[in-house]
């Protein structure tokens, strides 16, 4: 907190998964005070070059984030990539070379390039691909749009002249991470889990039984007893359904291509 760029932040509301004081998330509550750090997603400083002047660690998101000073006088935060370090250059704009922090649009990308913070419509900054060590790649180029494999193993049509970044995210290491103690869950706002099979009957469908007897049903579900596996809750007319080539694998899928 001490280093941060106040001007650069807000402040964070806390909700502890409450609206109008209901719950309606559980397990959260409590936790650290954080600011928001401002991402600048549109990277429109077109054609003005900057430096990297350090790397940052953000409790709001998995990745970490580079803070940038332009030439003319601007600090913004963007992410950071897998190689970017102190003093590395970045830019934006139709000019800027296709290398890595970087960001351009996609017709000026090299197909196989990785890329990241994605736009799904021009100007409105990046919304795909944003977390820890994620990369999407450009596998072809038609029609005035961009064949782009996701990190989910989707394929979707993305207009070429949506803006990316180039380059993998930064801290891939985070998902290795393990929790050593039960303070750390708390200091992030994550309050504890109690299982349903060891909850009374009344509170969880799961609970009761003699001894431990397991859920008691084909199929585990909510406290309020909706069905927990299964359900696709992707709408069944998705206005983005016409961009998307193949569906990303499931995990099915994956272990019988493994065999």
């Amino acid at each position: 907190m001490r280093n941060i760029k106040k001007n650069l932040t807000k402040a964070a509301r806390k909700r502890a998964g409450r609206s109008s004081g209901r719950v309606t998330v559980r397990h959260q509550g409590g936790g650290e005070r954080r600011r928001i750090r401002e991402i600048d997603w549109k990277r429109d400083k077109i054609d003005i070059s900057g430096k990297v002047e350090r790397i940052e660690y953000d409790p709001s998101r998995s990745a970490n984030i580079a803070l940038v000073l332009y030439e003319d006088g601007e600090r913004r935060y963007v992410l950071a990539t897998k190689n970017m370090k102190p003093g590395f250059a970045v830019l934006a704009g139709e000019k800027a070379p296709a290398r890595e922090g970087t960001s351009t649009t996609l017709a000026r990308i090299p197909v196989g390039t990785p890329i990241h913070s994605i736009e799904l419509k021009p100007g409105k900054g990046g919304q795909l691909v944003r977390s820890a060590g994620s990369a999407a790649t450009i596998l072809a180029k038609e029609g005035g749009v961009a064949h782009v494999r996701l990190p989910s193993g989707e394929v979707r049509k993305i207009s070429l002249d949506c803006r990316a970044a180039i380059g993998q995210v930064g801290n891939e290491s985070h998902g290795l991470k393990k929790m050593i103690k039960a303070g750390q869950k708390r200091h992030k706002g994550i309050r504890p889990t109690v299982r349903g099979v060891a909850q009374h009957p009344s509170s969880h469908p799961h609970g009761g039984g003699e001894g431990r007897s397991g859920i008691g049903m084909a199929s585990p579900k909510t406290p309020w007893g909706k069905r927990t596996l299964g359900k696709k809750t992707r709408r069944k007319s998705k206005y983005s359904d016409k961009n998307i080539i193949s569906r990303r694998k499931t995990r099915a899928q994956k272990r019988d291509k493994q065999k």
